[in-house]
């Protein structure tokens, strides 16, 4: 039986644990109830468990088979956290925290790795070491980088390391993967620019900073129209213009915030450069003043050929080669456990979260949900991965 099936007959009971994830959503480093549900359940399994973890992080440890062997130690990671975001959804498992919900799937991958977890702590189908690692505050607030701060690495050595991601509008049992850059790094900037305020009908006795900060938003387009290789990609975005508050004064600052995108560490480089530049000399021009804070979010993904080819196999034999996108196109999404792959070899993988209705809509949407029928293909591949890595030893 393949693990797919296997885990398919605990659906009803893993999809129960991941509407009631989804009902109480905790945001980042806040994951206290769900990091403890997360242990209760490893310990069920009788699987080792080591708790905060980088602040509110759960790893558990599974050993099996003779570590003279094979020996492979092998890391699974899924995320906790939930979006600071309301919810729109009428179902009975919708939110109860205002303010708060599982926007993007976090409640299916934690509940994707228990059900990997328990799978494997039953038919023991490997020889080495599993890693069950459940990080917080995935959503920007930098829990890859806590846990391995922690040691996480040092205390859980890891010779391969494997995360996932649902994928709406990706039909439920195909996966998505490629080799190399597959999320972009992220980068938020805030720039406040200080000029002299004054009343709105006498603009010559002030330094307007609005007008200076309407000509940098302009501005900030050429950064990767002129200074970034047509064959390399970035985005620039200023999401966020606040200024003033009454119709007739002209205010002293403005302030502008937005994200920055780039598959390579050279490129966000670049583009911080040029912003920064272009942000003081721009207010000088004006008369004005300008600060800018760049900071970065996450590093770009990228997927080591091993362990892609890896697990992108075992997903072949699980649902078929016509069901494995091994060339998905790079996204401009970020993903914090790029920080982990920047560690150790390892490798992303795209799970279907089904089309139309059924799973169709985009994460970090008031009305989206994860598709409970994704919960064996990801737990499974996850288990197939880990029985390619570190197989049983053989009699004798």
């Amino acid at each position: 039986m393949s693990p797919i099936d296997h885990i398919r007959r605990w659906l009803p009971e893993l999809t129960a644990w991941r509407r009631d994830f989804h009902a109480h959503p905790e945001t980042g480093f806040e994951e206290h109830r769900t990091a403890a549900l997360v242990a209760e359940r490893l310990d069920s399994f009788g699987i080792e468990v080591h708790r905060g973890v980088g602040g509110t992080g759960v790893v558990g440890v599974l050993r099996s088979g003779s570590c003279s062997g094979n020996g492979r130690r092998i890391g699974l990671r899924a995320d906790m956290d939930a979006l600071d975001m309301p919810e729109e959804n009428a179902f009975p498992h919708a939110s109860t925290v205002p303010g708060k919900m599982h926007g993007c799937g976090h409640d299916g991958h934690t509940t994707m790795l228990l059900a990997a977890a328990r799978y494997l702590a039953e038919t023991r189908r490997f020889s080495g070491t599993v890693h069950f690692i459940f990080q917080p505050a995935e959503e920007g607030r930098g829990g890859a980088r806590a846990m391995i701060a922690d040691g996480l690495f040092e205390r859980f050595p890891c010779d391969a390391v494997y995360g996932l991601h649902n994928r709406p509008g990706l039909p439920v049992g195909h996966y998505a993967i490629r080799e190399g850059a597959m999320m972009a790094g992220c980068a938020f900037f805030d720039i406040h620019i200080h000029g002299r305020g004054g009343h709105g009908a006498r603009p010559e006795t002030t330094v307007d900073p609005v007008v200076c900060g309407a000509q940098l938003v302009s501005a900030l387009q050429s950064v990767v129209a002129r200074n970034v290789a047509p064959a390399d990609t970035a985005v620039v975005s200023v999401t966020g213009f606040s200024a003033g508050t009454a119709y007739n004064v002209i205010p002293e600052r403005v302030a502008l915030r937005g994200t920055v995108r780039a598959f390579r560490p050279e490129t966000m480089r670049l583009v911080e450069e040029r912003m920064r530049a272009l942000a003081a000399s721009l207010a000088t021009g004006f008369g004005a003043t300008a600060e800018c804070a760049f900071r970065e979010i996450a590093t770009p993904l990228a997927n080591s050929p091993r362990e892609t080819a890896l697990i992108a196999g075992a997903a072949a034999a699980l649902v078929g080669e016509a069901h494995v996108d091994r060339d998905r196109a790079p996204a401009m999404g970020s993903e914090d456990f790029a920080y982990m792959l920047a560690e150790c070899p390892g490798a992303y993988i795209l799970v279907g979260n089904g089309t139309g209705e059924a799973g169709g809509c985009e994460v970090h949407n008031p009305r989206y949900d994860f598709n409970d029928a994704a919960i064996p293909y990801g737990a499974g591949v996850l288990a197939a991965a880990v029985e390619r890595e570190a197989p049983p030893l053989a009699p004798g």
